[in-house]
């Protein structure tokens, strides 16, 4: 098997994890924005998945993989999949975790609006997510992770930087936890084009084996 190192954007990824079981990078990209035709990237993406979670998508075999990258459904039946899934988010360019936490905040509550579930429970578990960036740096670098376990409702959130001691949170909101699940994996309204491309030419790949 190898092992070498995936490359996004000149940020190494390994090809396989391991958590409680060998999950494998499916999909990659950036996060990235224009300002005034130059492009500003802030952070580098891999998305780890159990390999079972071809089972849960065959109703889109044979389907190619800019068709998948439009598919909403599918990325939503991704997100459902009763399989475990880690997020691993380099910083590319240093901000501040207020910001990155405020991006998220938006993101997550705007989706918890929309879908009529943003009560005072989920207020309440955003902000402790919002909070705990709140203090960070985020210099390049750095890594977040977010693990999300194949039968649970929960979210670990993890932050490393140079010199400093591991931090994690739990995030124990089913519906925080899924919003942040879409933030990343949703489709058309991804935080990341790039990595819901690769996403979807991966597993259309996988799909026709």
């Amino acid at each position: 098997m190898t092992t070498e190192m995936v490359m996004v954007d000149e940020v190494p990824f390994p090809p396989q994890i391991t958590t409680t079981k060998p999950l494998s990078l499916l999909g990659h990209g950036i996060t990235d924005i224009e300002i005034h035709f130059l492009q500003i990237k802030f952070t580098a993406i891999g998305v780890y998945l159990e390999p079972e979670v071809v089972g849960h998508l065959q109703q889109w075999k044979g389907k190619p993989g800019n068709v998948l990258a439009e598919d909403d459904d599918f990325f939503e039946a991704l997100i459902n999949a009763p399989v475990e899934k880690f997020l691993r988010v380099v910083v590319i360019k240093e901000i501040k975790g207020s910001q990155y936490g405020v991006q998220l905040e938006s993101a997550v509550r705007d989706r918890l609006a929309a879908d009529d579930k943003y009560e005072e429970e989920e207020e309440e578990a955003l902000e402790k997510v919002v909070e705990f960036f709140q203090s960070k740096y985020f210099k390049k670098d750095s890594v977040i992770t977010y693990h999300f376990p194949a039968n649970s409702a929960t979210a670990e959130i993890a932050f490393t930087t140079e010199g400093k001691e591991e931090a994690k949170i739990k995030v124990e909101n089913a519906n925080v936890v899924e919003m942040i699940k879409k933030w990343y994996l949703g489709g058309t309204r991804g935080v990341s084009a790039t990595t819901i491309s690769s996403l979807a030419n991966t597993l259309s790949a996988e799909l026709c084996k």
